[in-house]
């Protein structure tokens, strides 16, 4: 099974003994490994083995995103630069992709957290430790590249880590893959990390208000999150500001009592902090000082939030350009056509066009007519037609037609005509969605990094249709590139 590894960092030093562990392990080496350095100042070149790509501090989702991008596998294994695999890691990876079936667009690998023995865990020992039990965390995580592909991957808009990974998982579900969890196992360290962690860990707040805004509010039973102690938090600022207007206002006896709310939910909270933990001197203080802050701190990230993800779409949000194929999706298909005369467009493809260049969408054409190779039609045959289509269906930005039988790296399902469509209107690949009717039409998609979607017709096979995103109609398949989620 081939597979590449990606490991985003920003230089720390755990990063040498997770190389040193995954070079050390049983089983077949991946193709290829690519450390994303991540550090928003760069610094010297990082004396690493594999490749290397730069980032520049743009967040673990956009170095995610940079690092599988740089890899062509069909597999990308994500791993965090403090994880140590472990000595049967490759063995145990390639067993579990091999069992993947063609509707798994992930397998996890088990994480264990390794806490002290002789004492109780600490507040930041339990908080790594609950990644033990976490779904999809990038940790160890693998990924089919048709799946992040059509995805587009992982959501840049979260600048920090743990819920970009709930995000990714959601969006894969929902484009018809499955999860699993594998049989490898990677050990994850418990960090040292300043006492005052906690406190800006509270800016995650503002994550959840953005997994909210694009997955709902349940999204939490879904991605098998904690929902955690918001309505608490809540709870205690709304008392502790209540109680600060209230004595402003000289109504003191009001403001006691608003106080007293916001100081037992507060004692509450604490208790609940300090008692599984060590209980020793420094970590009881830790918790009395930061259950006073976490709360107004956890409400203000959540509010900012909400305010900052209102009208937010599910990432990647609207593509810039839509390819579409010729025969069985614009137009009815006739073999080898070098008749203008036949030329009969299929439901809904001028609604479907218009919509596109309505919505601002470039538009172009990808075909195969492997008819001129085989001396069945000429190019100015082709052309005949394609004007024609134009005719009914209004002028595209660009066409693209593969003239060979096979051999070619343009025929699709190569990548070769969406390669160059994109560049033809300006725009990167992963910023198109391919419309087709057959499987090639997906795979030359995929390939080439846009994303897909097939409108089956009575040419396509059912085993065409596994793994695909599919549409009811041109005009739905055009609905999606614009970013609506049906």
């Amino acid at each position: 099974m081939r597979y590449a590894v990606v490991v985003p960092t920003i230089g720390r030093a755990c990063l040498a003994d997770c190389l040193t562990a995954l070079a050390r392990a049983r089983g077949p080496e991946p193709e290829e490994i690519v450390v994303v350095d991540d550090r928003p100042g760069g610094g010297p070149p990082l004396d690493v083995p594999g490749r290397v790509v730069r980032t520049g501090g743009r967040g673990p989702a956009a170095a995610r995103n940079a690092g599988w991008r740089a890899t062509v596998a069909p597999w990308v294994v994500f791993l965090d630069d403090d994880v140590r695999v472990t000595g049967a890691w490759r063995e145990d990876l390639v067993r579990d992709l091999a069992n993947a079936s063609p509707e798994t667009g992930g397998v996890q690998g088990h994480v264990t957290v390794p806490l002290p023995a002789g004492r109780r865990p600490t507040d930041r020992e339990r908080g790594t430790a609950g990644l033990a039990e976490a779904s999809w965390i990038t940790a160890d995580m693998a990924y089919r590249r048709d799946a992040l592909v059509e995805t587009g991957g992982f959501d840049e808009r979260f600048p920090r880590a743990f819920r970009e990974d709930a995000d990714l998982a959601l969006r894969t579900l929902d484009a018809g893959w499955v999860l699993v969890r594998g049989e490898r196992h990677t050990i994850h360290p418990v960090r040292a990390a300043s006492r005052w962690a906690s406190l800006r860990a509270q800016a995650g707040n503002a994550d959840d208000a953005l997994m909210r805004a694009v997955h709902g509010p349940g999204w939490h039973l879904r991605a098998r999150a904690r929902a955690g102690r918001r309505a608490g938090h809540l709870a205690i600022t709304a008392a502790g500001t209540l109680a600060a207007g209230l004595a402003l206002a000289g109504r003191r006896g009001s403001a006691a009592l608003a106080g007293a709310v916001a100081l037992t939910g507060v004692a509450e909270f604490a208790a609940a902090r300090i008692a599984p933990g060590p209980r020793t001197r420094d970590e009881v203080l830790t918790m009395a000082v930061t259950s006073v802050f976490i709360p107004p701190l956890a409400t203000w990230h959540w509010l900012r939030g909400l305010a900052a993800a209102r009208h937010q779409r599910a990432w990647p949000g609207p593509a810039r350009a839509v390819l579409f194929d010729r025969d069985g999706t614009l137009v009815r298909d006739v073999p080898y056509n070098g008749d203008p005369g036949q030329v009969e467009p299929m439901p809904d493809a001028a609604e479907a066009v218009r919509l596109a260049r309505t919505a601002g969408l470039r538009t172009g054409v990808v075909s195969n007519q492997s008819g001129i190779a085989r001396g069945l039609i000429t190019e100015d045959q082709v052309e005949h037609v394609n004007k024609r289509v134009e005719e009914l269906l209004g002028p595209f930005g660009t066409w693209k037609v593969c003239p060979h039988a096979d051999g070619c790296g343009c025929r699709k399902p190569a990548p070769g005509l969406v390669v160059e469509a994109a560049r033809a209107l300006g725009v990167r690949p992963e910023e198109c969605v391919l419309i087709g009717d057959v499987g090639s039409d997906v795979a030359a998609a995929r390939a080439a990094g846009a994303r897909s979607v097939l409108v089956p017709t009575a040419a396509t096979l059912a085993a065409e249709v596994r793994g695909a995103r599919v549409a009811v109609s041109l005009t739905d398949a055009v609905r999606f590139a614009l970013g609506e989620r049906r």
